[in-house]
């Protein structure tokens, strides 16, 4: 599998990441094996977790499993702090417990360092220089190799970045940015992107098969076994399930068919070869659903391909997103 420097860093990751949002809660150790050691046969490097993934038992079992199936040395971990199971507080990004979470999660994952560790979301009741700054201890202490952030909007992205390059040397630039993206969700166009791109900070897109909506899986209704019936994921596929969605995934499928290809691989080379992403990060179900994703390395979609599904799903972005200097 193709490898990419991860923003304007040395680190190189797959371009295709594993994710693993379900393991130790839908995915069990069987299936999480497979798919780990599938993803590892096919060239894949980059691996995405959280501390909140599974109560703490992703994590858990990632370690679990690189002790006894892949090299250590051969992955790029990447995980995530700052969520927090408290309705009255969703995230914490002060100093003291992102640390503390730091820790918790190496020993949870039997590992000394992580290649890349990420703010899971912006918190706005701590300053953002103290969140900083728990990046740059746990990268100059070498429990973190690289530094990023996740679900930050543009001007936090912007103003992060920014910070992290004031003091060459002194502080932990940004490698990453972690956010949703898709042919179903283009959010990121607006200021995310463009500010990753101005400051060198790679982009790890999440759901970049729209929640599954993109395979085609939903147009006749809800299987039984899909994310959108679960009680847990329900809710969070639901919103993709409409009229617009509808007429994207018909484009996709329409692509899919002239290719001789499928919906999934379409959907995902898509994003994968778009300006500024390194490499999507991929949930799958099993290791056969996961072949399945990972079966796109040998696709790239001709320019007109990419001029149609771009066309079809483009967002909607008028002032001040228009270059008023060309009107």
């Amino acid at each position: 599998m193709e490898q990419r420097h991860l923003g304007r860093t040395g680190l190189r990751v797959s371009r295709i990441g594993l994710g693993t949002l379900t393991w130790g809660r839908d995915t069990d150790e069987h299936d999480a094996a497979d798919q780990l050691k599938a993803f590892w046969e096919a060239g894949g490097t980059l691996v995405d977790t959280a501390d909140v993934y599974g109560g703490g038992d992703a994590e858990f079992l990632l370690g679990q499993l690189v002790e006894r199936l892949v090299p250590r040395r051969e992955l790029v971990i990447a995980t995530k702090a700052g969520s927090v199971p408290d309705p009255d507080r969703r995230f914490d990004g002060s100093r003291g417990h992102l640390l503390a979470a730091l820790d918790d999660s190496l020993a949870r994952l039997g590992t000394d360092y992580v290649d890349l560790w990420q703010i899971h979301a912006f918190d706005p009741r701590t300053p953002l220089d103290e969140t900083l700054q728990a990046l740059d201890i746990a990268v100059s202490s070498g429990r973190a190799r690289y530094a990023g952030v996740s679900n930050f909007c543009g001007w936090q992205l912007a103003k992060a970045a920014t910070w992290q390059l004031a003091a060459p040397g002194a502080r932990a630039r940004l490698a990453s940015t972690q956010m949703e993206y898709s042919l179903l969700q283009r959010g990121v166009e607006r200021e995310v992107l463009p500010a990753a791109l101005d400051l060198g900070v790679g982009l790890l897109p999440s759901s970049p098969l729209g929640r599954g909506v993109l395979t085609g899986k939903y147009r006749h209704g809800t299987p039984s076994d899909s994310r959108g019936a679960s009680e847990l994921l329900g809710p969070f596929v639901e919103p993709y399930l409409d009229e617009t969605a509808d007429s994207v995934v018909e484009a996709v499928l329409t692509a899919a068919d002239g290719l001789a290809t499928t919906a999934l691989q379409v959907a995902l080379a898509w994003v994968r070869d778009r300006p500024g992403v390194v490499a999507p990060i991929v949930g799958a179900r099993n290791a056969r659903q996961l072949a399945a994703a990972l079966s796109v390395e040998a696709l790239t979609l001709p320019d007109e391909i990419c001029q149609a599904l771009d066309d079809v799903s483009a967002p909607v972005h008028r002032y001040p997103d228009q270059d008023w200097s060309t009107l």
